[in-house]
C-alpha cells in the first residue's frame, strides 16, 4: 500500500521472530545488498534461539528509535514498521506493517534522495527454486511507458 505505506512479511509460527513480532507489534526489514548474500542467508538459516546472529557474523544490531525491533547497521536500506494487521495464511502468518521510516545509506541514494535499486542491489529470493537473484537493468518509467500505447 502506498497511503499509508505498508509492507508485509510472512513467518511460520515455529520461528523465533514470530513471537517477537506478536509481542512487540513491530518489525524492521534490513535489506542486504548482493555482496552481503552469505550474511543474509545465514540470518535466514540460523535460529536466534540457538545463536546470536550478530555476534556470529560481526554485524551490528541497532535499536530502532521508532519501533521495538533491531536492524542491521551494515545493510544499505532499512524499513521500520508498526504492525497494523495480521492474517493467518495456512503454514504462515502474514504481518502487515505500516512503514514509519526508511533509512538508506547515502551511497545508495539517487539525485532526488531516494533509494536507487541499482545502487542498493538488493537480493531477490525465489522460493520456488530457492535461488537468490540480483536486480537487472532499469527498463522504463512506471506509469509512463504504457501511455505510449
Amino acid at each position: 500500500c502506498s497511503d499509508p505505506p505498508c509492507v508485509a512479511v510472512s513467518l511460520r509460527k515455529a520461528t523465533y521472530s514470530y513471537a517477537n513480532l506478536l509481542e512487540r507489534k513491530a518489525f524492521t526489514i534490513s535489506v542486504p545488498s548482493q555482496s552481503q548474500m552469505k550474511l543474509a542467508d545465514f540470518f535466514g538459516v540460523t535460529s536466534g534461539r540457538e545463536i546470536d546472529k550478530f555476534a556470529a557474523t560481526g554485524l551490528t544490531a541497532v535499536r530502532s528509535e521508532l519501533v521495538d525491533a533491531p536492524y542491521v547497521a551494515e545493510f544499505p536500506m532499512v524499513l521500520e514498521c508498526q504492525i497494523v494487521q495480521v492474517f493467518e495464511l495456512g503454514l504462515h502468518t502474514q504481518f502487515v506493517g505500516k512503514v514509519l521510516d526508511v533509512k538508506a545509506d547515502e551511497t545508495v541514494l539517487d539525485e532526488a534522495g531516494m533509494p536507487d535499486m541499482l545502487k542498493v542491489l538488493p537480493l531477490i529470493f525465489s522460493p520456488g527454486n530457492r535461488y537468490y537473484y540480483g536486480v537487472g537493468a532499469r527498463l522504463g518509467q512506471a506509469f509512463e511507458v504504457g501511455k505510449e500505447i
